[in-house]
């Protein structure tokens, strides 16, 4: 293995493997504040590619983005018992507005207490429908369509960059209906566009199902989440999607008069997917030197990398990589010349372990003979040989487009195989599923063996008969992910209840 390769492998541990990526991968750090992130601009980049890609998807399907404020008065939240008590523990309340000097020392002003305490967001379906009701008076208003870009806060025990940080972004849209056909429609309809989305843009193929009542979000009728598998084995809710039924309505008085002159409560949606894409992108096609970004994700696509020399002879080299540039983001490619007076090979390896989906090294013989030399990101070794290729500069250009395509392509490629390969079906009885799995290891952050996902038939309990079954798979640190919406006729009885089985389940170990 190459000195250049990250220092740990997935197969050693794969937390740490995980965080070596982020780090040398330049993606993001640890910021002073407990459990944030600090964002850097190779990390931005790949976040600004999701937000632009999903967002034109968001605008097609009739959303307009808008924004609403950080800060919620708690008394909006309290008009929902059953939402905050899903949230009470991880909220983050303002209390007192402003500071003064004690002593030499800044302190909060006891006499600066608010009137109202504020909670920072944690997510926005109470001050969104507190607009509603404002903005809702007929049927004709309906159905209202919008989405918001921004950051949330949920105070978090055990963090980790991207996949679970106390301050995070995304983007949560929210909708309200008529009747529940339409909402339900829309709620299925936004599940799909994630679907789509992560399969489509970050290669990462995922299963789209219901969540069971003890997984809903708080509050909702039913939730939706999209499930991508991680090269550990666990899996990673991805995106959900929310039918809130009237709930929210109710609570924030959000009515409308009907085509027959009645008033009645609109049925709502949410829906949302954050920064942890990004922490899933890395679990899914980083390898053992570093990330692999998916094409349409990458902030640059192809970097070119002159092997400067301190010598005159350089400013012909950097001419000819500058307009080779040029001829690059004319084809609409994102492209960079990296002219850092560093050692190329070091350049190089810069590159590859942050992923870059084509990396180009250019020489002085290429420049005079009028090739491309250049390295697949995803194809990037044959054992410990680093393998490159070399093209004629016009026939390198002009194949660029359909080489992007082509990993864009075998990166989902990679990772839909190793997803159908590891749903295992052939678990007969809880006991199957306790050897299966083994003992659950201390901690999340644990390396263990892979085990894939188990997929048993379900009677879709509910009740104290729900929350039992939760009790037994926490023991053994396994959640039921969803029930796929694409189910085949399901056959025997509930691996649980002994009772007819409704549907097949995932089970999974998860982030």
């Amino acid at each position: 293995m190459s000195k250049r390769a990250l220092s740990v492998t997935r197969e050693q541990n794969f937390p740490d493997w995980y965080q070596a990526i982020v780090r040398d991968g330049d993606m993001a750090e640890t910021s002073p504040v407990r459990g944030c992130m600090i964002i850097k601009p190779w990390g931005w980049g790949v976040w600004e590619r999701i937000q632009a890609e999903l967002d034109a998807r968001i605008k097609d399907t009739g959303h307009d983005n808008c924004y609403f404020p950080l800060f919620i008065p708690m008394s909006f939240l309290a008009k929902e018992a059953e939402h905050v008590e899903g949230f009470a523990k991880e909220m983050a309340v303002v209390t007192h507005h402003r500071l003064k000097n004690e002593g030499g020392k800044l302190v909060v002003d006891p006499d600066a207490k608010l009137e109202e305490p504020l909670i920072v967001r944690p997510t926005s379906e109470t001050i969104i429908g507190d607009a509603f009701q404002r903005w809702i008076k007929s049927y004709r208003d309906l159905p209202l369509l919008v989405n918001q870009w921004a950051n949330v806060v949920r105070w978090e025990m055990r963090t980790r960059l991207f996949l679970r940080t106390t301050e995070f972004l995304w983007q949560e849209g929210h909708t309200a209906h008529a009747d529940r056909d339409d909402a339900v429609a829309e709620t299925l309809k936004m599940l799909e566009v994630y679907r789509t989305f992560a399969e489509d843009v970050l290669a990462m193929p995922v299963v789209a199902g219901e969540k069971p009542p003890n997984e809903r979000f708080p509050g909702a009728d039913n939730t939706y989440s999209i499930e991508a598998m991680m090269q550990d084995g666990k899996a990673l809710q991805a995106g959900t999607s929310h039918y809130l039924g009237t709930h929210f309505a109710e609570a924030q008085n959000i009515q409308f008069q009907n085509a027959q002159g009645a008033l009645t409560h609109c049925h709502t949606t949410s829906w949302g997917v954050s920064t942890r894409l990004i922490g899933g992108v890395i679990m899914t096609h980083g390898d053992d030197d570093g990330l692999r970004l998916p094409p349409m994700i990458a902030p640059r696509q192809i970097v070119i990398v002159p092997m400067l020399r301190e010598k005159p002879e350089d400013a012909e080299l950097i001419e000819y990589c500058k307009s080779l540039e040029k001829e690059l983001k004319a084809a609409g490619i994102r492209t960079l010349v990296d002219l850092k007076l560093t050692k190329s090979a070091e350049k190089r390896w810069n590159w590859v372990r942050r992923g870059a989906p084509v990396i180009v090294e250019i020489g002085g013989r290429d420049a005079t003979g009028g090739n491309v030399t250049f390295m697949r990101r995803d194809r990037l070794r044959d054992g410990d040989k680093v393998i490159s290729n070399t093209k004629p500069r016009a026939d390198f250009v002009a194949e660029a487009p359909a080489l992007l395509k082509e990993i864009q392509s075998t990166l989902y490629s990679e990772a839909k195989a190793r997803l159908d390969s590891n749903i295992i079906t052939n678990i007969k009885s809880f006991k199957e599923l306790e050897e299966y799995f083994g003992p659950a290891a201390e901690g999340d952050d644990e390396a263990g063996a892979f085990k894939g996902w188990v997929r048993v038939p379900w009677s879709r309990p509910e009740g104290a008969a729900l929350d039992a079954i939760a009790d037994r798979l926490k023991a053994l640190k396994l959640t039921i992910r969803n029930a796929p919406l694409a189910q085949e006729a399901v056959a025997g009885t509930c691996l649980f209840t002994g009772e007819a089985a409704k549907e097949y389940v995932l089970i999974a170990r998860a982030y």
